[in-house]
This record gives structure tokens, C-alpha cells and sequence, in this order.
């Protein structure tokens, strides 16, 4: 019976938009590694914040705060020593316990979150969460399913809730199960914005282009497909007109080189985890072709490793590391990291540093295995140094710095 209560109480927090914390977040600002030495370069690793509740993303606001995604459905406001909950955000789908992929726990919730590059013109706040709908808008036999959202809204000046909120986009059909929702957010600076959906655990939606499961999704800023896209007026006439890419598993890492160019890093099943450089139109090949394996029963997957029409990934982790968070190094303070691509781990717990010559990568330095955990997010932050979130129940917000 208590059981019972409990989830009545939580699930009204829930959809009411109130998350209790489980954890007392707290800025400490401590060295955790002081001496790291890299192929390249001496480097340290400093804790900012610990007690996050499975962090999943970070992005600065134009005075230097942060704002920081719990997957349990917080957003905090990150200012100095001072960590505000901000209120008011959209109904989010949620797992009670919060378990992590590997234990067995739903992977939704509040996901990526992404300042728009001319937030201090107009003030936008990008995120992407799990939104839970009604019986009728899914393929469930549950009473509601879940789907990928886009949404933006603006800070309230007193910086202590969401305002002008605006859900842009939601994935239809909704589906169970609870996992593979995406989700990173990036903007191309042509006026849309670019954004990863899972292919939800079903597999076959990746292949369809009547469903945006398994895809990045190119709209507008404000919502609405550009007429550019790559399957707008196509025939059969019923092509999912935001759909830019396809034939994807599960991308949590995306972002955008100095060239322009859109990269991802993408989830495999059993093996066969791969970082691809995304083309508009373009099919990735899952689960028709795949680098990896069954997990219960170590079966090939789908046709082989390549096909006729597939775009072939630029790298391959042949052993799973679960790839979580992406970023170039562009301008940062480790010079001898620019132009570097840097990724999360976090089955394996490490970062990795890829080496670009053109659009091929020529080699993959590893960090920090095991040293902090699950690293979640990879971000390049404004005073060009590398933020790194980690994945637990008592996650943790770490920043590296060259000795």
C-alpha cells in the first residue's frame, strides 16, 4: 500500500512538473587527478559539482552560468556557488527509480539542453525530453507511450523558472519501450535546428521514412520542416517531411565542426558502436547493416557490415563503450587538442580523443579510463576548456584543465 501512495505522489509530481531532488547538489570545486599525463599533453581533472542525479547535459548562458539536465526532470540553473531548480518545465515521462541502462531502468526523462548561439539577442533555451501521450498516439498496449521532444523557453528575469514555453516537436507514433529516445541538440546556423531520436528498442522504424524513430530531425527554429529538407514532396507524398537522416540506432553524441560538418557518434547493439559524418538524405543502415551482435544470443544482425546505398561509418568501436556526449575543440586552451574530436564513454568510463585528417579518423587516443565513471556529456566550454558530465545516481559535473 505504501508502494502504491508512493507513485501516486511521484507521478503527480511528475506531471505536475515538480521532481523532488535525491541528492543535495553542491558546488566543491576540487582537484579529483592533479597529474594525468596524455600523449600530447600534462593535464588535471577538477570537480565543480557533486550529488547530480544522473546529469545528462550542459550549456552556458552568455554570463558564464551553466545549466545543467537531470534525466529524473530538473534543470539547473548554475550560478557561482548558488544551484537553482528551475520551474516550470513541460510534463516529462520519468522512471521512478532512475536505474541506469545497464541495471535495467528506463533511459527517459529530461535529456539534452542547448543555449541558442544568439541567446543574448533572444534569449532561447532549447531541450529535448521524453513526453508521455494519451493511449490513441501510440502503438502501446500501456495506457500512454513515450516519444522524443523538442521544446524551447525562456529564463524569467528573477532566473528562477521557464517562460514562454514552447514545445516544437514531438515524435509520433509514441512507443514503448522506455529507451533509445536520442538525444542531442545542435544548431547548423542556418536558421533550423538538428536533433537525434532513438530508434525507441523496435529496430524496423529506422528503415521507415513514414516514422522518425531512428533519425535526425531538421526543423526550424520555430518550429515547422524547411522546404529543403531531403524527403519533402517526395512520393510516396507520405515521407515524414523533417526527417535529414536516416537508418540510425541510437545517436547521443552530435555535434558540428569548425568546417561545418555534422558528426555523430552512435550506439550499437552487442559490439560495433560508430562515429558517422551525417549527410543530409543519407541512410546509416540499421538494422539492415550493423557492425555488432545480439546481445542475448551473439547473432549477426541484418544483411553484414556494409551495402549498396548505406554510408559507411568513419569509426568503429568494435568492443562496446556506449557513446555518450560529443565535441570538437576548437580555439580551447590545450592547443594541442584543436581541432580534435572528443567523445564519452560510458560502458568503458573514458573519453576519447579522435584525430582528424580531412573526414577520415587516423587515430584514438583513450582518458580517464575509470577515473571519474560513466562520462555522459563531452562539452567545450566557453573559456575553452572541456566539461564532462557522469552518469550516476551521484553524478558529477568535472572540468579539465592543462597543468
Amino acid at each position: 500500500m505504501e508502494k502504491f501512495i508512493y507513485k501516486i505522489i511521484l507521478l503527480t509530481w511528475i506531471f505536475s512538473g515538480i521532481v523532488p531532488s535525491a541528492n543535495a547538489q553542491k558546488v566543491v570545486n576540487k582537484i579529483i587527478e592533479e597529474e594525468i599525463e596524455s600523449e600530447k599533453v600534462s593535464f588535471k581533472v577538477i570537480q565543480l559539482v557533486e550529488g547530480l542525479e544522473h546529469p545528462w547535459s550542459i550549456s552556458w548562458l552568455d554570463d558564464g552560468s551553466m545549466l545543467v539536465t537531470e534525466r529524473p526532470g530538473r534543470l539547473l540553473l548554475i550560478e557561482g556557488e548558488k544551484i537553482t531548480s528551475l520551474k516550470n518545465l513541460p510534463k516529462i515521462d520519468t522512471d521512478e527509480d532512475q536505474k541506469t541502462a545497464p541495471e535495467g531502468g528506463n533511459q527517459g526523462g529530461l535529456l539534452d539542453v542547448v543555449v541558442h548561439p544568439n541567446f543574448a539577442e533572444n534569449g532561447w533555451v532549447y531541450f529535448t525530453f521524453s513526453s508521455p501521450g494519451d493511449d490513441d498516439s501510440n502503438f502501446s498496449s500501456h495506457d500512454y507511450a513515450t516519444g522524443t521532444a523538442l521544446a524551447r523557453a525562456k529564463l524569467s528575469p528573477d532566473k528562477t523558472e521557464l517562460v514562454d514555453l514552447e514545445v516544437l516537436y514531438t515524435q509520433i507514433p509514441r512507443t514503448e519501450p522506455g529507451r533509445h529516445y536520442g538525444s542531442r541538440i545542435v544548431f547548423p546556423g542556418d536558421g533550423t535546428v538538428l536533433f537525434s531520436i532513438g530508434d525507441r528498442g523496435i529496430r524496423y522504424p529506422s528503415q521507415d521514412l513514414t516514422d522518425p524513430a531512428g533519425s535526425i530531425v531538421r526543423i526550424k527554429e520555430d518550429g515547422g520542416a524547411p522546404m529543403d529538407n531531403p524527403f519533402v514532396n517526395m512520393a510516396p507524398g507520405n515521407l515524414r517531411p523533417e526527417i535529414f537522416s536516416f537508418g540510425h540506432r541510437n545517436n547521443q553524441g552530435l555535434a558540428i565542426s569548425p568546417e561545418g560538418q555534422i558528426w555523430s557518434s552512435e550506439h550499437g547493439p552487442s559490439g560495433g558502436d560508430k562515429l558517422h559524418l551525417i549527410k543530409k538524405g543519407k541512410n546509416y543502415g540499421w538494422p539492415q547493416v550493423s557492425q555488432g551482435v545480439e546481445y542475448s544470443s551473439e547473432a549477426k544482425i541484418g544483411i553484414g557490415k556494409e551495402a549498396p546505398g548505406i554510408e559507411k561509418p568513419k569509426h568503429v568501436w568494435r568492443e562496446s563503450m556506449a557513446p555518450s556526449g560529443l565535441a570538437f575543440h576548437t580555439n580551447g586552451k590545450i592547443a594541442d587538442w584543436d581541432g580534435n574530436l572528443f567523445a564519452g564513454s560510458l560502458y568503458k568510463k573514458q573519453l576519447h580523443r579522435l584525430v582528424l585528417d580531412g573526414e577520415e579518423i587516423v587515430h584514438d587516443e583513450v582518458l580517464l579510463t575509470e577515473k571519474i565513471g560513466r562520462i555522459r556529456d563531452v562539452r567545450l566550454g566557453p573559456d575553452g576548456l572541456l566539461y564532462l558530465l557522469t552518469d550516476h545516481s551521484d553524478g558529477a559535473l568535472f572540468r579539465i584543465e592543462p597543468n
